[in-house]
C-alpha cells in the first residue's frame, strides 16, 4: 500500500502538463494484473485530486479495450467530470482504446460518442483522435474523417466546435483539397458555423498560392 500511497502522492505534484501523471498511470497498469488495476482506480477516481483522477483515467484507457466495464466508466462517468485537464485525458483515453482495437474496428464507437448529447463524450472523439490522418485508417480515408468532422461545425458546444475546426485544419496540412471542398458546402452566415470555419480555414487561408 505504501507503494500506492507514494503514486498517489507523486501525481498531486503535477502542477503543468501531464506526461508524469501518464507515465506513474503505466507504471501502475505494468506493475499489477488487470482486475486489481481496475479496482485501485474505481477507488482512485473517487479522489479530490484532478491528478489521481486523470491517473486512473488513463489505466482506464488501457484497459477499455478488453474490459466493458473500463470502457463504461470513461463513457458514462469521466465525462461528467467537472475539470477539464481530466476531460484532456479522458480524449487521449479514448484514443488509446480505438489505437488498440484499431481505429476501423472503431467506427461504432466513434459514431455512439458523437452522438452522445454529452459534449465532453462528442469532443474526446474529435480532439482524442488528433491528428486525425496521422492515424493509418484515416490517412487512408481522410474522407471519412473530414465527413464525421464536418458534422459537427455547428455543435452546440463551443468546447466542440472549437476542435472540429482545429481538428480539419490539420487535416488540411495534407489533404488541402478535400478540406476545400468541405468548408465550400458550409453557411458561413451562421454564427457557429463561421467560428469553426475560421479556425478549418486557417493552414489554408495563410497558404493560399
Amino acid at each position: 500500500m505504501k507503494k500506492i500511497q507514494n503514486i498517489i502522492e507523486r501525481v498531486k505534484k503535477t502542477q503543468r502538463g501531464f506526461l508524469d501523471i501518464q507515465k506513474a498511470s503505466y507504471e501502475l497498469y505494468e506493475e499489477y494484473d488487470s482486475d486489481t488495476v481496475f479496482k485501485l482506480c474505481q477507488e482512485f477516481y473517487e479522489h479530490e485530486a484532478y491528478q489521481v483522477r486523470a491517473l486512473a483515467t488513463f489505466v482506464f484507457g488501457y484497459l477499455a479495450a478488453t474490459s466493458n466495464k473500463s470502457l463504461l466508466i470513461l463513457k458514462e462517468k469521466v465525462s461528467l467530470d467537472k475539470d477539464w485537464r481530466v476531460q484532456e485525458i479522458l480524449a487521449k483515453a479514448f484514443d488509446t482504446f480505438c489505437a488498440d482495437i484499431g481505429y476501423e474496428q472503431s467506427l461504432p464507437y466513434i459514431h455512439e460518442w458523437l452522438k452522445s448529447s454529452n459534449p465532453n463524450q462528442r469532443r474526446a472523439v474529435t480532439e482524442g483522435l488528433r491528428i486525425w490522418t496521422s492515424r493509418s485508417y484515416f490517412d487512408k480515408n481522410p474522407d471519412i474523417a473530414i465527413s464525421l468532422l464536418g458534422k459537427y461545425k455547428n455543435d452546440e458546444s463551443e468546447y466542440v466546435r472549437k476542435s472540429v475546426g482545429n481538428a480539419l485544419r490539420d487535416i488540411s496540412k495534407k489533404h488541402r483539397e478535400l478540406v476545400e471542398k468541405e468548408l465550400e458546402s458550409w453557411n458561413i452566415t451562421h454564427k457557429n458555423i463561421h467560428q469553426t470555419y475560421k479556425l478549418a480555414i486557417r493552414f489554408i487561408a495563410k497558404n493560399k498560392g
